[in-house]
């Protein structure tokens, strides 16, 4: 069956929640929406990045991790249009906690590591920078914690996918910041009732609980798989 761009959105809680605020919509008809890094717009994953076994079998680490600080990078000009420059986020991050490795990860992480995250748009007539997000995760901003799927690629680290950068506010899975927003547990749960039944995403299995639920999803996938291999 094919999956439809309405299906991708609304199989996420937080996606649900955003679409029932009207949010989703306003952000399809936005370039800017469409073209980072890891936000709201049309989701694309690099590696399958939505279930446990998703986790277990394609990062090389699962942590909660902090931004640090930031600065703007990969900054494109445009000679006409409303936006005069946009630009990419260089984000530093304090590993918190490694919840999970691989056997054989890549490559080691340390107590800090840097990702690229979406970054702004800034108005040629105004001077005003604007959010930019991207598809269907958090920006990564400052005053927030995330729980991040990490694979080492082409020397940097990124996340899996859409799935892999869950807010983790407070050590609650699903309570902070995501495309930009600020959001509670108590609005993820509301999208889960508007979101996809058959989801077996790992980030809607552990809804609201703390550190120690993902690691057991994430033993329990691991044990599948074991499983499996004999």
């Amino acid at each position: 069956m094919r999956t439809t761009v309405t299906d991708r959105l609304t199989s996420s809680p937080v996606a649900a929640f955003l679409a029932l605020a009207g949010v989703t919509a306003a952000v399809l008809v936005g370039h800017g929406g469409l073209q980072t890094v890891v936000g709201c717009g049309i989701p694309s994953d690099s590696h399958p990045s939505r279930t446990a076994e998703d986790w277990v079998t394609n990062a090389d680490h699962v942590v909660v991790a902090t931004p640090t600080a930031e600065q703007d990078t990969n900054r494109r000009t445009f000679a006409k249009g409303a936006v005069q420059y946009r630009t990419d986020r260089a984000v530093t991050f304090r590993t918190d906690k490694v919840l999970w490795s691989s056997p054989r990860p890549r490559q080691r992480i340390g107590q800090g590591f840097d990702m690229v995250g979406a970054g702004w748009n800034v108005y040629r007539d105004s001077g005003e920078r604007t959010k930019r997000t991207t598809a269907a995760a958090p920006r990564l901003e400052s005053g927030h914690t995330y729980l991040l799927a990490l694979r080492w690629v082409s020397g940097r680290w990124v996340v899996l996918g859409e799935g892999a950068a869950v807010p983790f506010d407070h050590q609650t899975v699903g309570e902070g910041e995501w495309c930009g927003r600020t959001l509670s547990k108590d609005d993820v749960a509301l999208g889960e009732r508007f979101s996809r039944k058959d989801d077996h995403r790992l980030e809607k299995a552990v809804h609201g609980q703390d550190a120690q639920a993902v690691v057991r999803e994430l033993e329990r996938a691991m044990t599948a798989s074991r499983a499996r291999e004999r």
